[in-house]
């Protein structure tokens, strides 16, 4: 049995047909506990409804910077909806192990103790300051006292295997990918999808303005802006394919085929596609969303997902 909680895999996850198969095991029974009827909520067995983020109390790490924020609960739910927190500690019930350290508190005691342990107060005196900026002192945020190594140096080598990562994999996982062909020295290397005769092009499935995640495109007014999912090309490709600005446009490589509406744009290289956001899987006219083409290899060295390493071909749809 599987669990899912604020994440949508069979629309955001590599290799979509292959994540889409995995869900319709017989031997799999899936509960997704969601806001929206994303396309992972389709495929489950049991739906739950989950609450929105001003309807319980939450604590945000910022991305990309340092600020820890309080999203304290602010409205009561509709009823029917439950929080995360809820419906983990009803798992814990009746699986029996309610009684280990972490359950049985609330929310908000969960919140209290790790403001606490980070010397930032209570959860009343942290929604009067709001925020707070975690950014390291000066001298350490600019490495004036020297580098996290033991003596300090920096490295122009690295140890592209030795070396500590936020992301690094357990030892009995090892490596991931052709970590043996990094450089000695950092620098580009194609260990990529590199376009080919049969596959000219390359695809990056970058954001859209109005989608944030696939939870936005779930919202009438994000999808109203957004209007509907397009493949950015250069207007002398799509004069060479003989393709206009609006047609539709077939894109494929060995995982699949996706149809989109081309949409002529002189700000990528020639020989680059784009197709901007995560619509959902129905928003395409054959029900299969992007991430159909996009490939699940780990990169080197410590793996992760790379979404923007896919060689694809470029047709006018028929």
């Amino acid at each position: 049995a599987m669990l899912i909680q604020n994440t949508n895999p069979a629309n955001v996850a590599p290799d979509q047909r292959l994540v889409k198969q995995g869900f319709l095991r017989d031997d799999l029974f899936t509960c997704v506990h969601e806001q929206f009827m994303t396309d992972t909520a389709k495929l489950a067995d049991v739906v739950l409804p989950a609450t929105m983020f001003l309807e319980h109390d939450d604590i945000y790490k910022g991305g990309g910077n340092q600020h820890i924020t309080l999203g304290p609960k602010l409205i009561d739910p509709p009823e029917g909806p439950r929080t995360n927190h809820f419906v983990i500690e009803e798992l814990g019930k009746r699986l029996g192990v309610s009684h280990l350290p972490g359950f049985g508190m609330t929310e908000r005691e969960h919140i209290e103790i790790m403001l606490e342990k980070k010397g930032l107060g209570s959860f009343d005196t942290f929604r009067e300051e709001r925020w707070a900026d975690l950014q390291p002192e000066f001298e350490d945020a600019h490495f004036l006292k020297g580098f996290g190594h033991h003596d300090g140096k920096f490295r122009f080598k690295p140890d592209w295997t030795g070396q500590a990562a936020p992301n690094r994999p357990p030892k009995s996982m090892g490596m991931f990918g052709p970590h043996e062909l990094l450089p000695e020295f950092p620098d580009h290397v194609d260990l990529i999808e590199i376009a080919d005769e049969a596959h000219p092009f390359r695809l990056a499935t970058s954001p859209a303005r109005n989608f944030l995640n696939s939870t936005f495109t779930e919202t009438p007014v994000s999808k109203a802006r957004e209007g509907r999912p397009e493949l950015l090309i250069h207007p002398e490709d799509a004069a060479e394919l003989a393709i206009a600005s609006g047609d539709r446009v077939e894109i494929g490589n060995s995982r699949g085929e996706v149809v989109l509406h081309a949409k002529l744009f002189d700000g990528i290289k020639r020989g680059v596609v784009i197709a901007e956001g995560i619509w959902p899987n129905d928003a395409h006219e054959r029900g299969e969303g992007i991430n159909v083409l996009t490939g699940a290899d780990a990169p080197a060295p410590y793996g992760g997902a790379a979404f923007h390493d896919n060689k694809v071909w470029v047709r006018a749809a028929v």
